[in-house]
């Protein structure tokens, strides 16, 4: 390959991008391989062929047709990893309905934003994972349920809602259940779902995930089925994955790494989708890993820390696995020499991308040297151009900082309902803005060496200081906050805050924490909360985040000055 004299790269392809809906490639697949393993989710006893969930989504799309949902409503699932979850994001496939991941973490004031932007007209609900009771916080948000017929909810403070699916066997005033719906699916011929589906394109809408914002609320990247299945596809070709091999997923299912990495992954080439628990637990993980001879595993560098570190580790034998992806945050060199020799992961791959990306835009192959593998990202993928912008906008030489800017097939549409931080996001080329710093060798290698915003990376989930910040104003005793990242050896970095109280407020940290506690999701709660009288300032007015974030990674350290 000739090398590189600017910061450009167009990933080489061979094969071309699939022009198809979701629910087609699905059928396709499920038509060839009918007998092949399809989904495993061990805490439920489910282990369907394809056949068998061919049927299931088919009984669910039915179900979702049947209450009268329509291609392009908004349908939420919010729930943890799940054979519900699954055939969720099929069904609403097959009928172009337009699926909204919720976060399972979520409460209810993320909840109350995320279905009203996105104007669902029905949600998929779990019942309760934790401290999360859903149902719970469904009621307070829209008390309208506890006397309305199913299907017919009128709630002030959720105006689109109309229907709310809850999962399991009880039932809940107001609420429809999951099975009952599939129930209903049964009614549906396979004429009318055929003829909804043809209405439908590949460029449609089909999904939106909501990612934080740095000013304020999340944003909803709006992703097209061509735009996850290529991702999900070219990943697998990356993966090398055939319909042989079983892909073990303890990654979250309701963001792009669990959905389109893991179980879009799978469908593309008629493999397995093993799910070990509703949430990650490294023991579940290893057993499921061993139980079920997974070929693939997937995680963020914390789960594999925490694979190796446990103790009972040496007791499992992982010699089926070969390949699998961990991305989310930079991988420590040792850990990956582990991964590959005590995992017997030869071929794992390292990816990086956004959510706005579908989400991969970078990746390393099979055949990498090892110090590109823990020192780089890999390099763009096929049908992807790639280049290192510098401030003036002009793409800089090879080995300078700039940043990270992406352009093709994965690119979203666009954040719902939202054109000005779309055109903050995606400019006027079609260049999507991805707010890291990186610097790209003259192989088309591209190391990640810092954020332009303050992201925080906290255990692969992405943490945004401004939302966090929005939240603590609301609260009475605090005037102002500043919230960033510090050094964590489990997580990468942990959020901590800095916060000017009220004059005469008696509030501590512990109340703070209270407060957090059951409005915003349990990884964005500070977890270092310091009082200060002032923050420190430019000349210009500014706030130094970078200094706040140094004194408080020193005084946790136990260097700080006495």
């Amino acid at each position: 390959m000739p090398t590189l004299d600017q910061s450009y790269y167009c990933g080489e392809a061979s094969d071309p991008l699939r022009y198809q809906t979701i629910g087609d490639c699905f059928d396709e697949v499920a038509n060839r391989f009918p007998d092949n393993t399809a989904l495993v989710s061990r805490h439920q006893g489910i282990d369907w062929t394809y056949a068998q969930y061919q049927q299931q989504i088919n009984r669910l799309a039915g179900g979702l047709l049947e209450l009268g949902i329509k291609p392009g409503d908004r349908v939420g699932i919010w729930a943890t990893n799940c054979y519900e979850w699954c055939l969720t994001q099929f069904a609403t496939a097959k009928i172009g309905a337009i699926m909204v991941c919720i976060n399972p973490a979520y409460r209810v004031y993320e909840l109350e934003y995320a279905l009203n932007k996105s104007g669902c007209c029905a949600i998929i609900s779990g019942v309760q994972f934790k401290t999360s009771n859903y149902l719970t916080m469904l009621q307070e948000l829209a008390p309208e349920l506890r006397h309305c017929a199913p299907g017919e909810l009128q709630a002030q403070k959720l105006p689109s809602l109309t229907t709310v699916i809850r999962m399991g066997d009880d039932h809940t005033p107001g609420m429809l259940n999951f099975s009952a719906v599939c129930e209903r699916g049964d009614r549906v011929s396979t004429q009318r779902l055929a003829d909804t589906a043809a209405g439908l394109q590949p460029d449609d809408a089909i999904n939106i995930q909501f990612t934080s914002g740095t000013t304020g609320n999340p944003k909803g990247a709006t992703l097209s089925h061509c735009n996850i299945l290529n991702n999900a596809d070219i990943t697998a070709q990356r993966m090398q994955l055939t319909a042989a091999d079983k892909l073990c997923i303890p990654v979250p299912l309701y963001h792009c790494f669990g959905m389109v990495l893991g179980t879009l992954v799978c469908i593309t080439q008629g493999a397995a989708a093993v799910f070990p628990a509703e949430s990650f637990d490294p023991i579940s993980t290893l057993t499921a890993v061993q139980e079920e001879r997974c070929t693939a595993l997937h995680g963020v560098p914390t789960m594999f820390i925490a694979e190796l570190e446990h103790p009972d580790f040496t007791s499992f034998d992982l010699r089926s696995l070969r390949t699998g992806l961990m991305a989310g945050a930079p991988c420590p060199v040792e850990v990956m020499k582990q991964v590959q020799t005590d995992m017997h992961m030869s071929e794992i791959l390292i990816g990086y991308g956004q959510t706005e990306c579908s989400p991969i835009n970078h990746m390393t192959v099979a055949d990498d040297p090892f110090d590109k593998k823990v020192g780089t990202v890999g390099r763009p993928g096929p049908h992807l151009e790639v280049k290192i912008e510098g401030p003036d906008g002009r793409v800089v030489a090879i080995g300078e900082r700039g940043e990270i800017c992406t352009r093709g097939y994965c690119v979203m549409s666009g954040y719902w309902d939202d054109e000005a931080r779309t055109k903050e996001t995606i400019d006027g080329a079609n260049w999507l803005h991805s707010g890291d710093i990186g610097i790209m060798d003259d192989e088309g290698y591209v190391e990640v060496v810092g954020r332009i915003k303050d992201m925080i990376i906290r255990g692969g989930e992405n943490v945004y200081p401004r939302e966090i910040e929005e939240f603590l104003f609301t609260h009475p005793d605090i005037q102002d906050a500043a919230v960033f990242g510090v050094p964590d050896d489990r997580y990468g970095e942990q959020v901590a805050v800095w916060i000017q109280a009220r004059d005469g407020a008696l509030i501590t940290s512990g109340a703070v924490q209270s407060f957090c506690q059951d409005q915003i999701a349990h990884f964005k709660v500070p977890k270092y909360i310091k009082f200060v009288d002032a923050f420190p300032m430019t000349v210009t007015g500014k706030i130094q985040k970078f200094v706040m974030r140094d004194a408080m990674a020193e005084e946790l350290a136990g260097t700080a000055p006495q």
